[in-house]
């Protein structure tokens, strides 16, 4: 095995790369979801004043930013959700 890892670390491991994918989609949606209904508020709630919206899209983006760095570029992460991702992160891992 690569890296000294055993057959269950390598899965343990793939498992939680292609969770912490999964929760970054989550994470972008709500994201897309809340700041559309803050731009929505601007647009026909507050009269179209100084655009406030934009604070909490570059703070809450930041954060976003580094969610997926964290889930897609941390050690060759790769796939989606589901059992074939798992198994693919498995073979990268294997692989080195």
């Amino acid at each position: 095995m690569s890296n000294g890892m055993s057959e269950e670390q390598i899965r343990a491991l793939a498992k939680k790369r292609v969770e912490a994918k999964r929760g970054f989609l989550v994470h972008f949606a709500i994201y897309i979801a809340v700041n559309t209904g803050l731009v929505v508020i601007w647009l026909f709630a507050t009269g179209r004043g100084f655009p406030w919206f934009i604070f909490p899209i570059f703070g809450w983006g930041i954060g976003a930013l580094f969610h997926y760095l964290g889930a897609y570029h941390a050690k060759g992460a790769s796939g989606g959700p589901g059992s074939a991702a798992i198994e693919k992160e498995a073979e990268k891992i294997r692989k080195g």
